[in-house]
């Protein structure tokens, strides 16, 4: 199904079929990794279910970052990256609508029980999901962090993702901004810049926001809205 929706995608945005070539490598790495998991033993429990979940979460990402369309004409730039991340998305979707079914009663995954990674999947598919469930989950984590059920990056990336998307400062500087064509921090748009370092070791953070920007100086151009 997810093949059909980047076919139909790729077709009504008209693209080369070099480009197209160029984008395979996405949809290619999700199909391997459908296929690896059609085979597998039926999950034994929930746990082993986000971890599957997770990384199917991943793989798509992982080929993606790997594609840089910076070359082409912008017109064509902005349906290259639509085709792109269509089949990414699409997984998102279907992944967040299981993990809604999914949710304990107590509100969260939580490490002592779901481990870990499976933790660390289910947070993951909510960050790549949208605002509504970034509202729901951002404060069930908070309280959690200080009992360690919660890793600490785990609720600054979640709680910064949804400030920035309700028009409010980040507190972590955990997500980056399009400046001048490369992935920077917008230090206009964060909680007292001066504090953010300490705010970031005391969720676990390992890096500075300096440590933390140079990550990003690998990445393909990007386009400023």
């Amino acid at each position: 199904m997810i093949g059909m929706m980047l076919a139909a995608a790729l077709a009504s945005q008209d693209l080369s079929p070099e480009v197209q070539a160029r984008i395979a490598p996405v949809q290619q790495a999700i199909d391997a990794e459908l296929a690896r998991q059609a085979v597998l033993p039926r999950p034994r429990n929930d746990a082993e279910r986000l971890d599957r979940m997770g990384a199917m979460d991943q793989v798509g990402r992982r080929a993606l970052t790997a594609i840089d369309l910076n070359d082409l004409p912008t017109e064509q730039q902005t349906a290259a990256n639509a085709a792109l991340w269509e089949p990414v998305s699409a997984v998102d979707r279907r992944l967040m609508s299981k993990l809604l079914k999914m949710v304990p009663s107590k509100g969260w995954f939580l490490q002592s029980v779901y481990g870990r990674q499976g933790a660390g999947a289910a947070f993951l598919i909510v960050q790549h999901s949208e605002l509504e469930h970034w509202r729901r989950f951002v404060p069930v984590l908070e309280p959690l962090v200080a009992t360690g059920e919660v890793e600490g990056q785990s609720y600054g990336l979640m709680y910064d993702r949804l400030a920035i998307n309700e028009g409010r400062p980040q507190r972590y500087g955990t997500q980056m901004a399009c400046i001048g064509g490369r992935w920077a921090i917008d230090y206009a748009n964060l909680e007292y810049p001066e504090n953010a370092d300490a705010r970031r070791q005391a969720m676990g953070f390992m890096q500075t926001l300096a440590e933390y920007e140079t990550n990003f100086a690998r990445y393909p151009a990007c386009q400023e809205d």
